[in-house]
């Protein structure tokens, strides 16, 4: 069990069908149980069939990826806490540039921390920076005295190292019966 502090956060990754609703369920799940999602992030694989989740929580992440898997339209769920990872986030932060000092500061930290520069006006610049967790709240505690106007970021995507691969066996998409978007016909 855990008790939510940073160091115990808990990565699952979960192959869900690609339909409507599906992202729905897996927050009502989430709400229904009282398990507090610290980042979800959704993108579709290589299969258009298929989206892939990345969930980090501060539970207990088998008793929740039990929970996952007995949703409909779940097909994979699992734990990758402890599996050797590459984990990203991306974050995209609009500082204010009040003076030629700053811009240059701005310019310093954006290549200490291999971020980029994708937009400058006269009175702010957005930075795209990407990395694990730490690195982006890094960056942010530096620009914070510079002044942030906006910051937003993805949450974390998660993918392990070498041949371990989450893939579904035999995966086959349940047919849909196409209907006129009410739940009964009348006859």
């Amino acid at each position: 069990m855990t008790n939510g502090n940073a160091n115990d956060k808990q990565t699952l990754v979960a192959l869900v069908e690609n339909r409507p609703g599906v992202l729905n369920r897996v927050a009502s799940l989430f709400r229904r149980r009282n398990f507090n999602i610290d980042s979800l992030t959704v993108g579709r694989t290589e299969n258009p069939e298929i989206s892939r989740m990345t969930i980090v929580v501060d539970h207990d992440a088998e008793k929740v990826g039990n929970q996952l898997s007995k949703l409909v339209n779940v097909i994979e769920v699992q734990e990758v806490t402890d599996v050797p990872n590459v984990s990203r986030d991306l974050a995209l932060i609009k500082v204010a540039v009040e003076s030629s000092q700053a811009r240059g500061e701005i310019v310093q930290l954006c290549d200490i921390f291999r971020a980029h520069i994708v937009d400058a006006g006269p009175d702010a610049m957005i930075i795209e920076i990407t990395g694990d967790e730490q690195k982006i709240s890094s960056m942010v505690e530096l620009l914070r005295p510079l002044g942030i106007k906006e910051l937003v970021r993805t949450g974390v995507v998660t993918m392990t190292r070498g041949d371990h691969v989450l893939a579904p066996d035999e995966f086959q998409m349940r047919s849909v019966k196409r209907t006129n978007g009410h739940r009964a016909s009348v006859v």
